[in-house]
């Protein structure tokens, strides 16, 4: 394990470079979390930056208004401020900088999409097209790819209906600030991506994009177990107009002496 290069990524931002901490409050705030606040002040510090804290609470079947303030009280305690999206601004009502609030910039989005003739809707579960093994329990959260059952199917968009953008075969390359150069094919790890789930919620792969963007990140600091997400984003971003795209660093994670 190396350092971080600081003056070789100081190279590659702006003068006071802005990222952001956003953590989903599904949960309370746990160990993972405060190793990545820690990396992500501390990087920002170190380079004369700005942190930004983002709720990413679209999943609302598993976020709560309790965590949210529960993680606000933490972050206090625990003397992290941010710059921009304060506690306070959180606890006085609706933010720009928490998910659930950004309905019409997600819709605007999807719509520069549409125009594009990239999405699709689609009928189909993840248990739908997904091998046993990868549904069971302990395995929820792994990469399944889709296979484009319906994107040829001309599905009308309505209830119990998803939203996928349609991803052609094609590279995406990207320098990260730790991990080093990667390539990766999106098309063939996750096909097409879901935007809009069957339940109407916004998905992160989506509405992550769509925030760095709206927000102007230029830095996104972040655990290495996101690594595998970059290419997608990288291309849902060049495809609504981010022609410059943040400078990414996947920091090691907090991990039992198992590996796990």
């Amino acid at each position: 394990m190396t350092p971080v290069d600081l003056p070789a990524l100081a190279a590659r931002l702006p003068a006071r470079p802005l990222t952001r901490f956003a953590p989903s409050p599904t949960g309370y705030l746990h160990l993972g979390h405060v190793a990545n606040a820690v990396w992500v002040w501390g990087v920002a510090r170190a380079l004369g930056g700005r942190v930004l804290l983002r709720l990413e609470d679209h999943d609302r079947g598993r976020c709560r208004p309790d965590y949210e303030v529960a993680l606000l009280d933490d972050l206090d305690w625990l003397g992290l401020e941010p710059d921009l999206g304060s506690a306070a601004e959180f606890r006085a009502g609706p933010s720009a900088y928490r998910q659930s609030d950004g309905g019409a910039a997600y819709a605007s989005a999807l719509e520069c999409l549409r125009g594009q003739d990239r999405v699709f809707a689609c009928a189909c579960s993840r248990k739908a097209f997904a091998r046993p093994d990868e549904v069971d329990e302990g395995e929820i959260d792994a990469e399944v790819r889709y296979p484009g059952r319906c994107r040829s199917r001309g599905l009308e968009d309505g209830p119990g209906r998803g939203l996928r953008l349609r991803i052609d075969p094609g590279a995406e390359r990207f320098e990260d600030a730790w991990v080093g150069r990667r390539e990766q094919q999106p098309s063939a790890q996750c096909g097409d991506l879901l935007l809009r789930d069957r339940l109407g919620q916004w998905t992160y792969q989506f509405a992550v994009v769509v925030d760095d963007l709206r927000h102007g990140i230029d830095l996104v600091v972040r655990g290495e177990d996101l690594v595998e997400s970059t290419g997608r984003q990288l291309l849902v971003r060049r495809l609504l107009g981010g022609a410059q795209a943040p400078v990414f660093l996947h920091h090691p994670l907090i991990r039992k002496p198992s590996g796990e």
